[in-house]
């Protein structure tokens, strides 16, 4: 029989380091002519169909009122190579500085959606927003993806996951394929 070695307490504050739902985002926003980007880690996944994601972004943060004007943004995923550009997003505001060109992004036309692709980002999803009934009260906003648009290789790129405290964990480069096991309801 395995041991399990004993448990310590935790600071609850830094439960994100075990429970970060997914890869960290750049989110793209405009309006008015003012295009924003924004680092983000708080997302999950709320539906498939229609594709809903619900977004924590705070007040605080340039891009919310942008986003909260337009109804609109596009959630870019960065790969672990963009790691320093994500960080730099992240340290900066977008009342300040035009992100774009301060870290030499390119700015593409989205389909369905006035918010800009970020052409470097492995894959962009145009965004609407479905739901604010969660936004004064928690910064909490609901986006139905109305269009994605994804490279084709690699299948699972290298993403980042941010674990607190200045560290990100990278996957993509290990898969355990389980799909032989699941009931086909279940995928």
């Amino acid at each position: 029989m395995a041991t399990h070695s004993s448990k310590i307490d935790f600071p609850c504050g830094q439960v994100r380091k075990y429970l970060e739902p997914g890869p960290v985002v750049l989110i793209s926003s405009h309006w008015q002519g003012e295009n924003d980007i924004m680092t983000l880690g708080w997302h999950t996944i709320m539906e498939f169909s229609p594709s809903l994601v619900g977004c924590m972004i705070s007040a605080g943060n340039h891009s919310h009122q942008l986003i909260r004007d337009s109804q609109q943004c596009v959630i870019n995923l960065p790969t672990a190579d963009m790691i320093d550009k994500v960080v730099a997003i992240g340290n900066s505001s977008g009342s300040e500085v035009d992100k774009f060109a301060e870290n030499q992004l390119t700015p593409a036309a989205a389909s369905l959606v006035k918010a800009p692709l970020i052409d470097e980002c492995f894959a962009n999803f145009e965004c609407q927003l479905y739901d604010d009934v969660l936004t004064d009260r928690y910064n909490f906003f609901i986006f139905e993806v109305v269009k994605a648009h994804v490279r084709p290789q690699p299948e699972f790129p290298p993403t980042l996951h941010y674990t607190g405290d200045g560290v990100f964990n990278v996957s993509g480069e290990q898969y355990l394929n389980k799909r032989a096991d699941f009931r086909p309801w279940m995928l």
